[in-house]
């Protein structure tokens, strides 16, 4: 049939599966808006109130999919207004297609109103970015970002269209959805090394981040622990990959991880890494990491491999299919040993867990899990909220902790809340303080406009805690411009959008609002007093390795 570029552009979105995207309007991207109007029965559009928040709920949508995302703007400031959320989701390997207007291809390079070079912009945060020269190649174009977007190690991808493309007509045949490019298992030479690695190990540590979860490797990881008698760990992006409560599961690792996931990764003598990467927070001191450990390294992506911890092992694969291979190479053995030891290290951190009463961070975490369904989606922003909430959190359904790890973007969680929602149609919740939360509040705009479900948990310590925290303890209390001092009434600024809050100041006030909070049809705000010198621990001090943990304040 013959189309127009933009009535291909929202044909081949919907050919491809994609059934919600995200976005604003705007002068060069008009065409394709009025598309979406014309099949607005098979395609959903959500209006956010700014591109930043529409490329976050891109993001939480394919965070709790495992599908792509997709965000579209216009030319100029709505383009860069995509650029945070694009690199968000880049250095989280998060499948995201970002389609942008531009001006007429004529007046590319003259400076004309609203023009950017949005790929030379965004060209180190994409895996693939396209400036569609036209409209014949438009279709194929899509088609390929979807693939490129899934396969390998996931992440965005970026189609620029100038609007002599959108206006164009060529012949349009539908296609089934593009399929990822097929995944492959590490050679049998590899997969032998690595079980001779692991066979030899006293002390093994299985250590899995976001690559188990894309990968769906979660049953063979397990399978790969109970033959080798071995703890896990993760990195902040594997919460929720297996069941919080598993018998096995030690917690998060690194800065502010489980104090014995930390001390068990640096105890071990065979480290295995499960699709993840050894960033500076999970290892402190590189010099001094894990220091009686080989590691065994299965990641898709091989410049992981050695990139920033000398690997035994390296193996550039898919963590499924290379876990399938190996598992039966590996001898079945019982460690006592090493699980005394475990036990032990499980004892000397509840030593140090905050159970003192009243409203301290962690209480209102766990106030939370009780109101947390299998399917909940629970959203952070970034900060010392997201530090509680990756310690505390129970999940029992993986593709529900959605949080910004490598760019760390405040601002981040109520856009993706949102994505997430509409993902699952279940009650959402964002995790959130005052000072991430002043960054894209504008989306309670989109969130009661939608009436998407979302409980609200602010926990408002008037600063900026991370920041605090540090000169705390290593700046001699300089607390320069961290001090918010803000006179902002988050509940009634909730009700001027039209969203309902209450304010808390104890934990049974906490109990009760929350039981409101999810019995509401829209977003629900509960505006959580905490102190301000309260700390994430355990923590370790920049530049220091696991002997320096701290585990309490005064250390």
């Amino acid at each position: 049939m013959l189309l127009s570029g933009a009535d291909i552009i929202v044909r081949t979105l919907i050919e491809q599966g994609c059934d919600t995207v995200f976005g604003y309007p705007g002068g060069q991207i008009i065409h394709v808006y009025d598309s979406l109007y014309k099949y607005s029965g098979e395609i959903n559009h959500v209006l956010t109130a700014h591109e930043q928040g529409a490329a976050h709920a891109a993001d939480g949508y394919a965070r709790a999919t495992g599908r792509p995302g997709v965000v579209i703007a216009t030319s100029g400031p709505g383009a860069t207004n995509l650029v945070t959320g694009i690199a968000t989701a880049h250095l989280d390997s998060v499948p995201m297609i970002a389609i942008t207007g531009n001006v007429f291809s004529s007046q590319i390079g003259t400076d004309s109103f609203q023009e950017i070079d949005i790929t030379g912009v965004t060209l180190p945060i994409t895996k693939q970015n396209y400036c569609v020269g036209s409209v014949e190649e438009l279709a194929d174009t899509i088609r390929e970002a979807f693939v490129i977007a899934q396969s390998g190690r996931p992440g965005p991808v970026l189609i620029d269209v100038p609007k002599d493309v959108q206006i164009a007509k060529c012949e349009y045949t539908a296609e089934s959805p593009a399929l990822p490019e097929e995944k492959h298992a590490a050679k049998e030479i590899r997969i032998a090394q690595a079980a001779e690695c692991i066979n030899s190990a006293q002390r093994p540590f299985i250590y899995f981040g976001g690559g188990v979860i894309s990968s769906g490797a979660q049953d063979e990881m397990l399978a790969l622990a109970e033959r080798i008698d071995a703890p896990i760990g993760c990195s902040m992006m594997g919460i929720s990959g297996i069941p919080t409560d598993h018998p096995r599961f030690l917690g998060m690792q690194g800065m502010h991880g489980h104090y014995a996931s930390t001390m068990a990764m640096h105890s071990a003598d065979c480290i295995i890494s499960l699709g993840t990467r050894f960033n500076d927070r999970v290892t402190g001191n590189r010099l001094k990491f894990a220091p009686k450990a080989k590691i065994v390294h299965i990641d898709i992506d091989g410049s992981e491999l050695s990139k920033n911890v000398n690997t035994e092992i390296g193996l550039r694969a898919d963590v499924k299919l290379t876990l399938q291979k190996l598992i039966p190479f590996i001898k079945e053995v019982k460690r006592p040993t090493w699980q005394k030891k475990i036990a032990g290290l499980r004892r000397e951190e509840d030593k140090h867990l905050d159970n003192r009463d009243g409203l301290t961070p962690r209480a209102a975490i766990h106030a939370l899990n009780k109101y947390l369904g299998e399917n909940t989606p629970v959203a952070t922003d970034v900060g010392q909220h997201q530090m509680w909430a990756a310690q505390n959190l129970n999940f029992k359904k993986s593709r529900r902790f959605i949080s910004s790890g490598g760019l760390g973007t405040m601002g981040f969680g109520l856009g993706a809340a949102i994505g997430a929602q509409m993902a699952t149609m279940e009650h959402a919740v964002l995790v959130t303080g005052d000072g991430s939360f002043g960054m894209c509040l504008n989306e309670l705009a989109t969130a009661v406009s939608y009436k998407v479900p979302v409980v609200i948990l602010l926990m408002n310590n008037g600063v900026l805690g991370m920041v605090r925290q540090w000169q705390t303890l290593f700046f001699d209390k300089h607390y320069s411009n961290t001090t918010l001092d803000r006179k902002t009434d988050f509940v009634r600024l909730a009700e001027a959008f039209g969203a309902k809050g209450e304010r808390v100041d104890s934990i049974e006030a906490l109990g009760d609002a929350l039981s409101r909070a999810f019995s509401e049809n829209g977003p629900y705000l509960i505006d959580c007093k905490i102190e301000a010198d309260e700390f994430v621990l355990p923590m370790l001090p920049p530049g220091g390795s696991m002997d320096d943990i701290i585990t309490k304040v005064g250390e």
